[in-house]
């Protein structure tokens, strides 16, 4: 049997967060089921925070209930940035949520208005909660290989910071690239590290693709040994509080190359397309993934 490697599409989160446009959440909702259809393991679905800041996710809540019937299976998340938003998160049933914390000052009081040790400690406030609430608790390490106020990242922060949340509880670490600044060589000996040290189970990357490198170092990290990614569909997104981050890595290019290497990903690319194609109907601006005309060729040989 083929080796599995689990993708969470986050589209609809970090996706449409950066967006001109503002969907409504019946428009949300029908990316979200789309992107299920097409059998996407898990779907960050939007985020906890002040609708001030980010327009585009207020009604989180709503989008969470409509999700609850029972003829969506598809597990679900919703990043929260505080303890406000925990509680926010939880009222609407959520199971999943992503806490973000930062390897840099500068990112953390940009997106945050908290600096790291904060994060940290509400983040270590959260974890106790969740336990105890049943809830899931992803810890995402922002800017862990370059932060556009700070400058590089030390990789042996981020290793300190791994260990730390690992030993704390939290079910997951992921690694972003929230610049899109990573280059494979980097990504590949951090993973190693990390991999080497912890394991890879509890392990994830989010790479933006501002450099042409997404896809790249997704293949560095899998050579790591990494078998979770963050991805999004039609390669929408971009951080509104860092400057310079473009698209992610477009789930359409990460399911596509996962599958030619022979992993199992459990995603339809044909279903995925049409997921892909909704995504840049209702914002107007999705780029589609770097392989989608040829990819959309290939698959329509494949019927004949």
């Amino acid at each position: 049997m083929s080796e599995s490697v689990f993708i969470t599409d986050v589209g609809p989160r970090d996706g449409l967060q950066n967006q001109p446009k503002v969907l409504s959440i019946d428009e949300r909702l029908q990316l979200v089921r789309a992107i299920a259809a097409a059998g996407v393991p898990q779907i960050e679905v939007g985020s906890f925070v002040s609708p001030k800041a980010v327009p585009a996710m207020a009604g989180t809540d709503q989008v969470l209930a409509a999700l609850e019937a029972p003829e969506f299976a598809t597990p679900t998340i919703a990043l929260i940035p505080n303890m406000k938003g925990y509680e926010l998160a939880r009222a609407a049933g959520a199971k999943t949520v992503t806490m973000v914390l930062y390897a840099s000052d500068g990112m953390a009081q940009k997106n945050a208005a908290m600096s790291m040790l904060e994060t940290e400690a509400v983040t270590l406030d959260i974890l106790k909660l969740a336990k105890q609430d049943g809830i899931e608790v992803i810890a995402t390490i922002a800017v862990s290989f370059e932060c556009p106020f700070d400058g590089p990242t030390d990789p042996a922060l981020v290793q300190t910071i791994v260990a730390k949340f690992l030993d704390a509880g939290a079910d997951q670490l992921v690694l972003a690239d929230t610049i899109g600044a990573a280059h494979p060589q980097q990504v590949r000996e951090l993973t190693a590290a990390l991999v080497a040290t912890h394991g890879s189970a509890q392990l994830g990357c989010h790479f933006h693709d501002t450099r042409a490198m997404g896809l790249a170092n997704v293949y560095a990290a899998v050579e790591s040994g990494i078998r979770r990614f963050d991805s999004s569909i039609a390669g929408l997104g971009g951080c509104p509080f860092a400057p310079g981050a473009s698209g992610n890595v477009a789930t359409d290019d990460i399911a596509m190359m996962l599958q030619q290497m022979g992993f199992d990903t459990g995603i339809d690319l044909d279903t995925l397309m049409e997921a892909s194609d909704l995504a840049e109907t209702l914002t107007g601006t999705a780029p589609g993934g770097r392989s989608k005309a040829w990819l959309k060729g290939y698959l329509a040989k494949q019927e004949r």
